[in-house]
């Protein structure tokens, strides 16, 4: 039995298998493997030992040791994982904002381009545009209307694949993305087609519910419309700074000329103003506007839209500092239609074009021959403002320049300010009195007159005796005018100046000859006109016709045909009069060479406002200038600085045209049949005796022969009080009471003389 136990726990060795020393050269023993202790105890454990150690290798040679890198391959791998995942959550999350912000929407079977503001283009007779009013401040042009620089320069420096992409950039929104993330220069990712969904149909808010809507709208409109039409939409609305919508306003606020005529560098220029139309203006800053110019014109040459020697000509044409408004003496006759406007047609709806009858070409004289004079004499003589208006037989204003710089100031001094007329009132008293039966001949008295409490003097402070109406006008005699006034009644004189177009309120007195009730220039002028053309009304307008953009005419004037308000005999004689003024009198600086010309200085007191008001048989020009405020000048007349800038313009005005008689052709006529009879408004003038024209006759006239009393009884009674001889100064003044009994009447006829009969007068 103890053998049998000891052969169970002997453990004998062995060496078989040699394939395990093959397999593992590496023999030891441990601890565990000595013999100590219990024999069953160590029998177990080195058995176990022997037992476990092949599994080991063999499980190392199985699995070997994990990589260095292999943590970092399954981290992308798992951020690939959830980029994706949440990539699909994310978009299924902006499939539903917009579905949500979608259905705010109007359904799109609705949606429709809104109607641009409607524009009034307003032109001059050859067609040329003066100005354009309305929302935009100017007309929408189509692509091939415009400069082809304009849409290169957009679309190169706010959408350089617009004819690539559908409504939204992709690539220009990631870049846009990542500038503003890395601290580059701020971009907008919008493209044109946004831009213009925006401003068509969305407010400016900065919110994700606008974008949503905006790239929804982007869509639809390239779906709807071509690429051109969506570019020239663009153009046509895009704010340009300065209160100018469109391309065509932009260039007429800022280089003064239509978008079809920009050259390279100002469309540069307004390209690069889209960015920020307010801190750009040229008229605001023009070195920020120039500089953004230069960025525009380096993103079309990289573009391949021009050449570098393109670029280099581009940037000597971009504009210096436009005016802070908008400038042109075509921008005062662009208002004065605008208020005519709404009272011919009504309310504007939709385009439209207004044909005037202004004269570019004399506008541009008119407003130059006032601003050379006031630069040469305006401040020394304390006149900071002057207007002008011209017009012909018809009443047609050919030019019209409200002030010195509309840009400056917009109030139109030629049609809305109303001033006392001076002198240049005398026409109209002195054409009353024609009527009533006087002649240019007739003689009054010129000496110190008092008519009440009032006591008029001539502006020299001279008296010259007995004088004929032609030469009391001619040299603008203050004490006849009062006289004509007493002897025509004030009243008579006010019909008269209203007959022939004075429609201002007059007042009745006797000062009323000296022009004391204020009138506008307009209408002075208009009235004058009446003796140039011979008689008729000249009813001062502008508009001429008035159409739709479709060709449709909604006004158009029916001044052709204009009533007779004084007779051929009184027209002619004025105007033989009032050529004395030019010729001899007062007006001497208007003359013009080669031509007939009549006209009437004005002078108000302290030299407030001084006026000339003249003609010749083609136009009818009056001149103002002035302050504003009213103060005085230094010793500016009428026959000074207004008969100048008169004179420069007519001269300019009449360039090339053949010289044409005055009507009358300056000649004092006698007899009024002599034209036919003609309707006259009053009662017609007692016609001139004929003076006798015998050998005899003659003879005695000459030799200061025949019988005064006869002559004398052939003419109208002088005004109701006795005339008194030419007083000294500070002598006794005649008395000027009216309406007593008519005392014998100094006014002589002028006598027929053999140098008459000669020269045929």
């Amino acid at each position: 039995m103890a053998g049998r136990g000891r052969s169970r726990d002997r453990i004998e060795p062995s060496f078989s298998g040699r394939s395990r020393f093959e397999e593992d050269d590496d023999f030891s023993l441990d601890d565990d493997d000595r013999i100590s202790g219990r024999r069953g105890t160590k029998r177990f454990s080195s058995d176990a030992t022997r037992t476990r150690a092949p599994d080991r290798k063999r499980r190392s040679r199985r699995e070997p040791p994990e990589r260095q890198d292999g943590g970092l391959f399954n981290f992308i791998r798992r951020v690939v994982y959830w980029c994706i995942v949440l990539g699909i959550w994310a978009g299924i999350g902006a499939a539903g904002l917009v579905f949500y912000y979608g259905s705010r929407m109007p359904s799109a079977s609705t949606w429709a381009i809104p109607d641009r503001p409607p524009n009034v283009k307003i032109a001059s007779v050859d067609g040329s545009v003066i100005a354009n009013r309305g929302a935009t401040g100017g007309e929408a042009l189509s692509l091939d209307q415009m400069s082809p620089y304009i849409p290169e320069a957009i679309i190169a420096i706010e959408d350089k694949r617009f004819y690539s992409h559908f409504g939204v950039d992709p690539m220009g929104l990631a870049r846009a993305v990542v500038n503003n993330l890395t601290g580059q220069p701020i971009q907008g990712g919008s493209t044109l087609t946004q831009q213009l969904a925006k401003n068509l149909f969305l407010s400016p808010d900065r919110t994700l519910e606008r974008k949503v809507q905006e790239v929804l709208l982007s869509f639809w409109l390239e779906q709807k419309y071509t690429k051109d039409q969506i570019l020239a939409m663009y153009l046509n609305r895009v704010f340009y700074g300065s209160n100018a919508y469109g391309v065509e306003a932009a260039a007429r606020r800022y280089f003064n000329k239509s978008a079809r005529d920009v050259n390279l560098g100002e469309a540069a220029l307004l390209a690069g103003l889209v960015k920020a139309p307010s801190r750009l203006s040229p008229a605001r800053d023009p070195d920020a506007a120039n500089a953004r110019a230069q960025i525009v014109l380096q993103a079309m040459r990289d573009q391949g839209y021009i050449t570098d020697n393109e670029v280099k000509t581009a940037m000597t044409q971009t504009p210096s500092k436009a005016k802070s408004y908008w400038s042109g003496a075509g921008q005062y006759v662009a208002d004065m239609v605008m208020d005519e406007l709404p009272g011919l047609v009504g309310e504007v709806k939709e385009d439209l074009i207004v044909d005037t009858t202004i004269d570019k070409g004399l506008e541009r004289k008119a407003e130059q021959s006032l601003n050379d004079i006031l630069g040469k004499d305006g401040a020394k003589l304390d006149a900071s403002q002057a207007a002008l208006v011209s017009i012909d037989g018809t009443g047609a204003i050919r030019a019209l320049v409200g002030g010195r710089d509309y840009a400056e100031s917009q109030f139109n001094r030629a049609v809305k300010a109303k001033r006392q007329p001076g002198s240049s009132f005398k026409p109209f008293v002195y054409a009353a009195a024609l009527e009533k039966g006087l002649t240019p001949y007739s003689v009054f008295n010129d000496a110190p007159i008092r008519i009440g409490n009032w006591t008029p003097e001539n502006y020299e402070k001279k008296y010259n005796g007995e004088v004929t109406l032609a030469t009391a006008l001619a040299k603008s005699l203050n004490t006849v005018a009062a006289q004509l006034v007493m002897y025509d009644g004030p009243e008579q004189v006010i019909k008269l100046a209203h007959r022939l177009g004075i429609e201002t309120e007059l007042q009745p007195n006797a000062s009323i000859a000296l022009g004391t009730s204020e009138v506008s220039l307009t209408e002075l002028t208009a009235s004058y006109a009446a003796f140039m053309n011979g008689g008729y009304k000249a009813t001062p307008h502008v508009i001429r016709r008035v159409t739709t953009a479709e060709g449709k005419v909604l006004y158009e004037n029916t001044y052709d045909n204009p009533p007779r308000v004084v007779s051929e005999t009184v027209a002619a004689n004025m105007n033989a009069m009032m050529m004395g003024t030019i010729e001899t009198g007062t007006g001497k600086s208007a003359k013009i060479p080669g031509w007939q010309a009549a006209g009437k200085t004005g002078t108000t007191q302290n030299s407030r406002d001084a006026l000339f008001v003249g003609f010749t048989s083609n136009l009818t020009t009056g001149v103002w200038f002035g302050n504003d405020d009213g103060t005085p000048m230094k010793k500016v007349t009428g026959g000074g600085l207004p008969a100048k800038a008169w004179q420069e313009f007519m001269i300019a005005a009449h360039k090339g045209l053949s010289p044409a008689p005055l009507f009358g052709n300056g000649q004092f006529i006698a007899d009024p049949n002599e034209f036919g009879n003609q309707p006259m408004a009053q009662a017609e003038p007692r016609p001139m005796q004929e003076q006798p024209t015998t050998i005899g006759g003659i003879i005695s006239g000459v030799f200061g022969g025949g019988s005064s009393t006869e002559a004398q009884t052939s003419f109208p009674p002088a005004p109701g009080h006795e005339q008194q001889a030419v007083a000294a100064p500070g002598g006794p003044i005649p008395p000027g009471d009216v309406g007593g009994p008519a005392a014998t009447s100094s006014v002589q006829p002028r006598r027929t003389t053999l140098l008459d009969l000669i020269m045929g007068q």
